[in-house]
């Protein structure tokens, strides 16, 4: 995630992005999975119905604004 983050000229450190993953799965928006890969502990993270939701709303509400800003 950070280093796609990276590719579109974001810099976030993970101090930043896994509060907020953690807050997302505390809300139900995400679901995390930890699955053991060469002997490290991954974290994968997948969205909910109720974050589906979410997302679907925030988009429209971008639009909307991004439509009335031009």
């Amino acid at each position: 995630m950070i280093e796609e983050l990276k590719e579109h000229g974001y810099t976030v450190s993970p101090g930043t992005i896994y509060p907020i993953l953690k807050l997302m799965v505390d809300e139900e928006l995400l679901e995390k999975e930890d699955k053991i890969v060469n002997g490290k502990v991954r974290k994968y993270y997948k969205t909910t119905e109720k974050g589906n939701q979410l997302l679907i709303e925030l988009k429209k509400n971008l639009k909307i604004l991004v439509g009335e800003i031009m």
